[in-house]
């Protein structure tokens, strides 16, 4: 149903997605209830571009496709690597996440919603914290703002116009 190109120029097979809720809606009209299927899924490519999507079906399969197709349409780029280079943190309505380094080989610990936008991000290791409302849609959303802050030492010693040895602990410093 989905061939061709992404908006990011790759190809839309390539692309790995999760779903991260799916819920049973309902709406009260005056000869009763309708009811529909609600999802929120996650996509990205592994190499640092990510998107959150919500679609509504009266299937659950059109919903998640649905919610493919605008979490698709709503990636955006982070930096990646094997882990962050610094800890971070960010909100999102009532929900907060604060997204710590980890050493090789410890893996993602996290909640299914922040999980999720990590794993098709691309990291690999990460310890996180959920603080606030644990709302699906909330968590990723607070989780992608909190990956766009991260910043490299080259990116910010370029910023800053200094060397990158600026930035480095010096040995020669005496502590009192």
């Amino acid at each position: 149903m989905f061939k061709g190109k992404s908006q990011m120029g790759m190809p839309q097979d390539e692309l790995l997605d999760q779903v991260i809720e799916i819920k049973r809606v309902t709406k009260v009209v005056k000869g009763g209830k309708r009811f529909k299927l609600s999802a929120t899924v996650v996509v990205g490519d592994g190499a640092g571009n990510v998107g959150v999507g919500h679609g509504k079906a009266n299937e659950v399969a059109l919903a998640v496709a649905k919610g493919k197709e605008h979490a698709r349409k709503s990636m955006q780029k982070i930096s990646v690597g094997r882990t962050i280079p610094h800890q971070t943190d960010a909100r999102f309505s009532a929900s907060k996440v604060i997204i710590k380094p980890a050493s090789p080989g410890t893996g993602l610990v996290a909640t299914l919603p922040v999980r999720a936008v990590l794993q098709v991000s691309g990291i690999k290791d990460a310890l996180t914290k959920s603080l606030g409302s644990h709302t699906p849609f909330n968590l990723a959303m607070a989780t992608i703002t909190a990956l766009k802050k991260l910043r490299r030492l080259d990116e910010v010693a370029r910023l800053r116009n200094k060397p990158i040895s600026y930035f480095m602990e010096r040995d020669d410093v005496q502590e009192s």
